[in-house]
């Protein structure tokens, strides 16, 4: 895969809910001292005095999308984002049974060197903006199948706290050093 006009690599922290990406990407970012980009759906969704929809996921894909391109001129080599588009594309058919046209056009796997699959190996943990606590094992599978689906290169990132960053890190260090 081409890195892009401004060489810089991404790399995807995908996965169902409470697996740790936002903790893994900040890790990452630290190691690396390069930027991370945030996801957006957390604070979009605690934001609203309703319950969110289909339209709201597909304003949070695109607001996501902006925040990368925002970052990526602050990176050197790497830019992390914590959750990509197939997080938005996972989301809308669990709880909607439907992805709409605007995030299938924007979603590419491709978009990113390389995805770190966060395995379930964590306790799940209470959050208010967290819904599927017992289908996290469906979850992980279909993240799995798409990115099979979509030959993005990818690896399941398992272990607790400087295991999991340890596992990622070993993953980087195999495909970009």
């Amino acid at each position: 895969m081409e890195k892009g006009a401004t060489n810089i690599i991404k790399i995807g922290i995908v996965g169902p809910e409470s697996t740790g990406k936002s903790s893994l990407a900040k890790a990452l970012a630290a190691r690396y001292d390069e930027p991370w980009v945030p996801e957006i759906a957390r604070s979009y969704v605690a934001n609203l005095n309703r319950k969110y929809t289909l339209n709201d996921i597909v304003i949070i894909a695109k607001l996501q999308l902006q925040q990368e391109q925002a970052l990526i001129a602050k990176a050197k080599k790497y830019l992390f984002c914590d959750t990509t588009l197939l997080v938005n594309k996972i989301w809308a058919s669990f709880v909607f049974n439907e992805v709409p046209m605007a995030i299938q056009k924007l979603y590419h796997a491709n978009d990113y060197h390389l995805h770190l699959l966060c395995d379930i190996d964590l306790p799940w943990e209470f959050d208010p903006l967290r819904e599927h606590p017992n289908d996290r094992k469906e979850l992980l599978a279909l993240y799995e199948h798409d990115l099979k689906k979509t030959k993005a290169n990818y690896y399941m990132i398992s272990g607790v706290e400087q295991e999991r960053v340890q596992s990622a890190v070993e993953v980087i260090k195999k495909c970009f050093d």
